[in-house]
C-alpha cells in the first residue's frame, strides 16, 4: 500500500513538472499580443515583420509537431523533451535581448521548433506515468486545461510584466520555469519509446513547412505593400508545395498526415473546430490588444486586466465541458462552439474610435465559451471518429490544427486588417503605430488612421464570425443525418452515433 501511494505521489508530481513546458508553449503563442506596441516602438518592425513576429512561432510548432512526435517515438520521448526544453530556454534568452527585429523573428522561430518537440513528447511521457486508464484520463484532462489556460492567460501575463519591465521580460519569464523542469524532469519522469516507430519523411516536413511559410509571406507582403510579382510568386510556389505534400502523403507507408481520415465527416468537422476557433481567437486577441492600446490609449496593465474575464470563462468552460457533453452530446457541443464564437466576434463590431471597452469585454466572454469548448472537445471527437488503430494519427492532426489555427489567424485575418488599413488609412505609414510615431503627423491624420484600424478590426471580425456561423450550421445539418448504408462497419456506425450524441 505504501509503495502504491509513493508511486501515485510520484506520478502526480511528474504531471506537475510536465505541465511547466506545456504551459510555456501555449502561453508563448499569445504572450506578444499586448507586447506588440512596445516592441514596435523599440524595434520599428514593418507591417509584415510585425505579423511574422506573432505567427512564425505557431507555424514552426504546427508544421513540425507530427514530425517530432515520430522522432520521439524513435529516439526517446523524455530525451527529446529535455533537449526541446533546453533549446526553448536558449531561444527565449536570445529573443529577450534581440537587438533588431530580424533576430527576434529568428529566435521566435527557434522557440517554435523547440515547442514542437515538447507537446507530443510531454503527452506521451504523461501517459507512461499513469497506467490506470481512469487516472490517465484525468491527467490528460488537466493537461488539456493547462494548455488552454496558457493560451488564455498569455496576454494577461504579458501585460502585467510590461507594466514594470521592458518588452524582453515576456521572454525571460520562461527561463526559471525551464530551469525547474530541467532539474526535476530526470528525477520524476521515465523514458518512453514506441515499440515500432515509423520513419520520418524529411521531404514531407520541408514541403509542408515551406509551403505554409511561402504562402503566408506572399499574403502578408501583398496586404502590406500591394500586389506585385514577388508576393504572387510566393503564394503560387507555396500552394504548389502544399499540393505536392498532400499527394506525397498518399504514397508513404507512414505519412505525416493521413488525409484519408478526412473522409469521415465527423473527423473533418472536429479538425475544423480545432483550426477555425484558434484562428479567430488569435487574430481577435492581437487586433483587440492593439485597439485598446493604440486607439483607445488604454495602459497595458489595464488592457491585461480587461482580458481576464474572457480568459477565466475559457478556462472554466474547458474544464466543465466533458461533463456537459455527457448530457448534450458532441454534435450539440461542436455547434455551440462555432455559434458562440460567431456571436462574440459580432460584438466587436460595436466598438468604435471613441469607446467600446464594454463591448470588447463582452465579446471575450461570449466567444470564450466557444473557445473553451473547442479546446476541450476537439481531440476526443477526432479520436472517437476513427478506428482505434488510427487514433494516434487523429490525435496528432487535432493538436496540429490548434497550432496552425493560431498562426493562420494572424497570417490571414491580420493581413486582411492590414489591407483595410492600407486602403482606408492616411497613407503615411503601413501601420497605426508607425503613423502615430511620425513627428509631423496632424491630429486629423491620426484620427483617420485610428478609424481605418477599427474598420480593419471590424472586417476581420465579421469574416471570422461568418465562417463560424456557416460551420456551426454545417455541424447541425451534417451530423444530424444518419450514416448512409454501407459507408462503414457496424462499429463505425456506433462510433458515429456516439459522437453525434
Amino acid at each position: 500500500m505504501t509503495r502504491q501511494r509513493s508511486h501515485g505521489l510520484r506520478a502526480w508530481l511528474g504531471l506537475l513538472v510536465i505541465l511547466c513546458p506545456v504551459l510555456l508553449v501555449s502561453m508563448d503563442g499569445s504572450i506578444l499580443f499586448l507586447a506588440m506596441p512596445r516592441i514596435s516602438a523599440a524595434l520599428s518592425p514593418t507591417a509584415d515583420q510585425a505579423l511574422w513576429l506573432l505567427d512564425v512561432y505557431g507555424f514552426a510548432v504546427g508544421s513540425l509537431l507530427i514530425a517530432f512526435g515520430n522522432l520521439g517515438d524513435r529516439y526517446g520521448r523524455l530525451r527529446l523533451l529535455m533537449i526541446g526544453a533546453a533549446v526553448f530556454g536558449a531561444g527565449s534568452a536570445g529573443a529577450a535581448f534581440a537587438p533588431n527585429v530580424e533576430l527576434l523573428i529568428a529566435f521566435r522561430a527557434l522557440m517554435g521548433v523547440a515547442g514542437a518537440t515538447l507537446l507530443p513528447s510531454a503527452l506521451a511521457v504523461l501517459s507512461e506515468l499513469f497506467p490506470d486508464p481512469r487516472r490517465r484520463a484525468r491527467a490528460i484532462g488537466i493537461f488539456a486545461a493547462t494548455f488552454a489556460a496558457g493560451f488564455a492567460i498569455g496576454p494577461v501575463v504579458g501585460g502585467v510584466l510590461l507594466e514594470r519591465f521592458w518588452w524582453g521580460s515576456v521572454f525571460l519569464i520562461n527561463l526559471p520555469v525551464i530551469a525547474l523542469f530541467l532539474l526535476l524532469g530526470p528525477v520524476l519522469l521515465r523514458e518512453a519509446r514506441a515499440t515500432r516507430p515509423g520513419r520520418v519523411d524529411a521531404l514531407s516536413v520541408l514541403s509542408s513547412a515551406g509551403g505554409l511559410l511561402l504562402a503566408s509571406y506572399g499574403i502578408k507582403h501583398a496586404a502590406a505593400d500591394g500586389l506585385s510579382a514577388v508576393p504572387v510568386a510566393a503564394v503560387v510556389a507555396g500552394a504548389c508545395l502544399l499540393v505536392w505534400f498532400a499527394r506525397r502523403q498518399r504514397e508513404l507507408e507512414h505519412p505525416l498526415i493521413d488525409f484519408s481520415l478526412f473522409r469521415d465527416r465527423v473527423f473533418a468537422l472536429a479538425i475544423l473546430t480545432g483550426l477555425l476557433p484558434l484562428a479567430a481567437w488569435s487574430a481577435a486577441a492581437y487586433l483587440a490588444g492593439m485597439y485598446l492600446q493604440s486607439v483607445l490609449d488604454v495602459p497595458v496593465l489595464r488592457a491585461a486586466l480587461l482580458a481576464l474575464p474572457g480568459a477565466a470563462v475559457l478556462t472554466v468552460v474547458c474544464v466543465v465541458t466533458p461533463a456537459v457533453i455527457d448530457r448534450v452530446g458532441k454534435r450539440t457541443a461542436l455547434a455551440a462552439c462555432h455559434l458562440c464564437v460567431a456571436a462574440g466576434l459580432l460584438l466587436l463590431l460595436l466598438t468604435g474610435v471613441s469607446g467600446g471597452i464594454g463591448w470588447y469585454v463582452a465579446s471575450t466572454v461570449v466567444a470564450g465559451v466557444g473557445y473553451g469548448i473547442s479546446f476541450s472537445v476537439v481531440a476526443d471527437t477526432a479520436v472517437a471518429a476513427v478506428p482505434v488503430e488510427r487514433a494516434g494519427s487523429a490525435s496528432a492532426i487535432a493538436e496540429t490544427s490548434n497550432e496552425l489555427g493560431n498562426a493562420l489567424g494572424i497570417a490571414l485575418l491580420g493581413s486582411l486588417a492590414a489591407l483595410v488599413f492600407r486602403l482606408q488609412g492616411p497613407d503615411l505609414a503601413p501601420t497605426l503605430d508607425e503613423t502615430r510615431r511620425l513627428a509631423e503627423v496632424a491630429p486629423a491624420a491620426v484620427a483617420e488612421a485610428k478609424a481605418a484600424f477599427v474598420t480593419g478590426l471590424h472586417v476581420a471580425a465579421a469574416v471570422a464570425a461568418a465562417l463560424h456561423a456557416v460551420l456551426g450550421v454545417l455541424v447541425l445539418r451534417l451530423l444530424a443525418r444518419p450514416s448512409a448504408p454501407g459507408d462503414g462497419s457496424a462499429r463505425a456506425g456506433r462510433r458515429r452515433a456516439r459522437v453525434e450524441g
